[in-house]
């Protein structure tokens, strides 16, 4: 299991995520900062550095993710696993309305809670890209 990912994965990943953070839909293109390749499934916990583990991540989103692969939504008991890109599609899990991201199923309030995905800068931002056409 590679820490590695070579110049030709970092392309298909970005390109089957159409240039786009698989988790909050930004366009890599509307980011001041580069977007990383983030390991959907952490090479802590066992993933690999395959096609099928990669995601494109802006950095908010990967720094707020990290390795989790679970948070906790009501109770410390309530432990829900995240969004899994490779394994689920966005739009059946998540709606927006007026640039929020809302949640349809319980993973996705797990996403939403844990990648902060709602704060105001992030909201503030998707607000003005929606006004321009450039989200999502």
């Amino acid at each position: 299991m590679s820490r590695y990912i070579s110049k030709e994965i970092r392309v298909k990943v970005s390109e089957k995520a159409n240039f786009r953070c698989e988790y909050c839909k930004v366009h890599e293109e509307d980011s001041f900062l580069p977007f990383q390749i983030e390991h959907i499934v952490s090479l802590k916990h066992g993933g690999g550095s395959e096609l099928e583990n990669l995601a494109l991540a802006c950095p908010h989103c990967n720094q707020n993710k990290g390795t989790d692969l679970t948070t906790f939504l009501e109770s410390y008991q309530d432990i829900v696993p995240l969004y899994h890109p490779r394994l689920q599609v966005w739009f059946d899990r998540f709606q927006v309305e007026e640039g929020e991201i809302i949640a349809q199923t319980r993973i996705a309030a797990a996403t939403i809670k844990l990648l902060k995905l709602n704060e105001a800068e992030r909201l503030i931002q998707r607000r003005l890209l929606m006004k321009i056409g450039r989200w999502p």
